[in-house]
């Protein structure tokens, strides 16, 4: 019988700016589900777009985790070094006739709602992008925090972009191969990714690679229950003072009692937190406690 491998999490933002009060629930929330098995936790820095990238933020996220006590048990792994991997991924899935080339743009696909079934190309002299080729079939998992969620990939989806026509990788293809070669078993993020499982795990079949388990933190909502807009949201925690934000995601994270009240190191609060954690405790919707985070100093796309 095969041993059952050693759980392995990850964090995996963009650095589209600093680390923000959403980016904390999510490294928290994975942080805590991965130690509390015992198993290891990942940083991943999804660089693949450029143009939308602030520059010095991906160091600046890196050295926030660390101030809040959070640090990857392995060298930090960059998307934009990782082009080889996915160029083989793309090659293979073309060669099987899975993926093909489509000069569709946004206008062409507006009378089917972005959805491509079949090319209709009104210009064949654009670059190509490259699409997967999806079949008529519903993708179903449990999410262990969001429940049953099944997804007609044909008709919510359809064949979707790999490589976009521009050039870049398309975040489903890097997550995916990344998830695989880093050998991770439980991915745990923001809700607001729920939509892109279906395509993940679909595509991970086409690649012959494992499914991990899911788990979807709710995302940050206002006292309406409305998801908090980008100005709030990305307000910077403050790594200086860590203890405020950690408390205010803790406590969107549904968990009782104050490990990280007080005086001493960051990472014996985490310590407190960690046996303090429940995990059922983790709500599938919730308000956050923004202000603790903002005046003390708010998902992987």
């Amino acid at each position: 019988m095969t041993p059952n491998p050693r759980p392995r999490g990850r964090f995996a933002p963009s650095p589209t700016g600093d680390l923000h009060l959403g980016s904390l629930v999510a490294a928290l929330g994975s942080w805590l589900l991965a130690r509390r098995r015992g198993g290891d936790w990942l940083v991943r820095m999804e660089d693949l777009d450029p143009p939308r990238e602030v520059p010095g933020a991906a160091e600046r996220q890196i050295q926030a985790l660390a101030a809040f006590g959070m640090t990857s048990d392995e060298p930090v792994l960059w998307q934009s070094r990782r082009g080889d991997a996915y160029a083989d991924a793309l090659e293979g899935l073309v060669a099987a006739g899975l993926a093909f080339e489509c000069r569709c743009s946004r206008s062409d696909l507006a009378a089917s709602g972005g959805i491509h079934r079949t090319c209709v190309a009104g210009s064949g002299a654009r670059p190509a992008s490259i699409r997967l080729r999806v079949p008529e079939r519903v993708v179903t998992f449990d999410d262990a925090l969001q429940g049953r969620q099944a997804q007609s990939l044909a008709t919510q989806v359809g064949d979707f972009v790999l490589r976009r026509a521009d050039g870049p990788w398309a975040y489903q293809l890097a997550v995916v191969v990344d998830d695989a070669a880093q050998g991770i078993t439980d991915i745990v993020r923001g809700a607001d990714l729920l939509d892109s499982t279906p395509r993940q795990i679909f595509l991970q079949g086409q690649l012959g690679l494992p499914t991990p388990a899911y788990a979807h933190l709710p995302v940050l909502v206002d006292a309406e229950g409305q998801k908090l807009g980008k100005s709030l949201a990305a307000v910077p925690v403050d790594p200086d003072a860590p203890r405020p934000a950690l408390l205010s995601a803790w406590r969107f994270l549904g968990q009782a009692g104050r490990p990280f009240a007080g005086n001493g190191p960051v990472e014996t609060a985490l310590g407190r937190a960690l046996a303090e954690f429940q995990p059922h405790r983790i709500p599938r919707v919730a308000r956050a406690p923004v202000d603790a985070a903002v005046g003390g100093a708010d998902a992987e796309t």
